[in-house]
């Protein structure tokens, strides 16, 4: 897969923040009736979709596509002919990144973020055969059933399982100190198969862009195919097994190699951000986008590629609008991209693509008077994307899993560290850098306000603090909050929380701490997995001069609309 980094095994707390909002308050007649506030009208400005970026995708020997995802902790059966989706294993046991069918109709995958490896045998029975790996990734069974796994990103190396005795009533699962090491510093060996006829491992390279030959008994090395930019996953044309196919997720391109010639040819062009690829036992094949939720069947002879399914939005989690001549546009920290949404029609554009202009999965944004912000937990970045050309400036590195920043007038930076707990003054230039605030309980958000003013959300403390960066001097400005994330302040200098806990959006008057529901009953919240972080992808909440409200949706993949209630008369 290529999630790299993105939500390691142990710790995915995708930050969550920024908001821009202007509500115009409105406020009843004398002699209207007395009541609670109204809240606003929800509506969906973008639709849903089914994954939570699509990853490993495979087919069982009666031509069923299964797919997996990491984010969303499921493993789902697709039907290609009509699209529909079916979640097969629930989270988080269903978290799969790659995913792999033994002759018998055994299904293997592993879940990365965890750090573990499953199997579900024919009769339905899930087990879970190894734990303690450092990013299980690509997975394949060899002709005699015997499995083998890799490790990319967090570990590098190849392993086998054994699984002749997983169905025995006192098995436990194998640590990963007691499996046999097959290879290690391969390079990033990523999603691949183990041919049937020779028994050799074909593979991608990911950091070295080579697709190769692994021999599974001793480890040894051959070099099929070199120049691609990073290559994710290779599998076999079952229509003619001289035929290695590789995508690029970098470029978005499908190659064929053969593997006698050692020729590529380029098959397909798409976008970057590709995953995996599997073929039917026709030879039709199937590739996964895991920047654009999708599933396509590409021709691999024209290069045309068919939507099976797909998604506007990938893993939406921190928001920002900007409200400029009239018209409102919602900038979005979507995992896999960076993008931008019409908040009058909906419609969705790319700006930065992982693995095509970034490789850092943002989680976290904010948008300052020169640049977008977009900070990324696992890669433990801050990048500045300048806002005129949309083009990725700076890249801040060797931060404590950064969950958001903003950038001052000055163009001082502050970052919270979901790792640390600091709040973290950064000079313009990037060079000099200084705690401004410490122990913070799992920051995830930071919004400005007036007057050298800065507001956190603290998710493990329920709470939402404010920070003077001149003083340092700080203030809880309301606690018993569940699980608040998002943050930004308002015009009429409110603070408008989700409250993801509670599933609402709540405003908070900064001076009394006193709150007031927006919106309720959202699809908002996306369960973690144990071990993980509290906010696995972490709700945007951004407010326009409208007084428009825009709210991620993490469970839907989805983007909210709310807006003002109409006056009472």
């Amino acid at each position: 897969m290529g999630l790299r980094g993105f939500l390691t095994s142990a710790a995915l707390v995708l930050s969550l923040a920024g908001v821009a909002f202007a509500q115009q308050s409105t406020q009843p007649a004398p002699s209207a009736p007395t009541g609670p506030p109204r809240e606003y009208h929800q509506q969906f400005l973008v639709p849903g979709s089914p994954f939570h970026g699509v990853h490993g995708i495979a087919f069982n020997k009666d031509d069923q596509l299964f797919a997996g995802s990491v984010v969303g902790q499921t493993l789902y059966h697709v039907q290609v002919d009509s699209g529909e989706v079916d979640r097969v294993v629930e989270p988080p046991t269903g978290m799969a990144d790659d995913i792999a069918f033994a002759d018998d109709g055994t299904m293997a995958w592993t879940a990365f973020l965890m750090g573990k490896v499953y199997v579900k045998r024919p009769n339905g029975k899930v087990i879970e055969v190894a734990n303690g790996l450092s990013g299980p990734n690509g997975i394949g069974f060899a002709k005699d059933g015997r499995l083998f796994v890799s490790e990319v990103f967090l570990g590098d190396a190849l392993y086998e399982i054994d699984l002749k005795n997983v169905d025995k009533p006192d098995f436990k699962p194998f640590a990963r100190k007691d499996l046999r090491l097959v290879a290690e510093k391969l390079g990033g060996l990523n999603g691949f198969e183990i041919r049937r006829d020779d028994g050799f491992l074909y593979g991608p390279l990911w950091f070295k862009g080579e697709a190769v030959k692994v021999n599974i008994e001793t480890g040894a090395i051959e070099v099929v195919a070199s120049g691609f930019t990073t290559p994710a996953a290779a599998n076999i044309d079952p229509q003619n097994r001289d035929n290695l196919f590789v995508v690029d997720t970098g470029t978005g391109n499908v190659w064929s190699v053969s593997l006698t010639s050692k020729a590529k040819k380029l098959v397909a062009t798409l976008k970057p951000g590709l995953d995996n690829l599997a073929f039917d036992s026709r030879g039709r094949l199937f590739v996964s986008s895991m920047t654009d939720n999708a599933i396509y069947l590409v021709d691999k002879q024209t290069g045309a590629a068919r939507t099976i399914v797909a998604g506007k939005l990938a893993v939406p989690a921190d928001i920002a609008v900007v409200s400029e001549s009239g018209k409102e546009t919602v900038h979005v920290a979507d995992v896999f991209s960076y993008r931008t949404v019409d908040g009058s029609t909906g419609a969705v554009s790319d700006v930065l693509r992982v693995h095509g202009e970034t490789h850092s999965y943002p989680i976290g944004i904010s948008i300052g008077r020169r640049n977008v912000l977009l900070s990324s937990w696992f890669s433990g970045t801050v990048q500045k994307v300048d806002r005129k050309t949309g083009k990725l400036e700076a890249t801040l590195g060797d931060f404590a899993q950064p969950a958001d920043a903003v950038e001052g007038n000055d163009g001082t930076l502050y970052v919270a560290e979901l790792g640390s707990g600091n709040l973290v003054k950064v000079s313009p230039d990037g060079k000099t850098r200084s705690i401004l605030a410490k122990d913070l309980r799992a920051p995830v958000a930071v919004a400005q306000g007036p007057n050298n003013l800065v507001y956190v959300t603290e998710i493990a403390a329920g709470a939402v603090t404010q920070i003077d960066v001149a003083s340092g001097a700080r203030k809880v400005v309301t606690d018993g909050l569940s699980a608040p994330e998002g943050i930004d302040v308002g015009p009429d200098n409110r603070l408008y929380v989700a409250e993801v806990g509670q599933k609402r959006i709540v405003a908070i008057d900064p001076a009394t701490g006193a709150k007031t529901v927006i919106a309720s009953n959202l699809d908002i919240g996306l369960p973690t997995y144990p071990g993980g972080p509290p906010a696995l992808v972490p709700t945007g909440v951004a407010v326009a001069k409208s007084g428009t409200i825009y709210v991620s949706s993490d469970v839907r993949n989805a983007l909210y609309k709310l807006t003002p209630p109409s006056p009472e008369k």
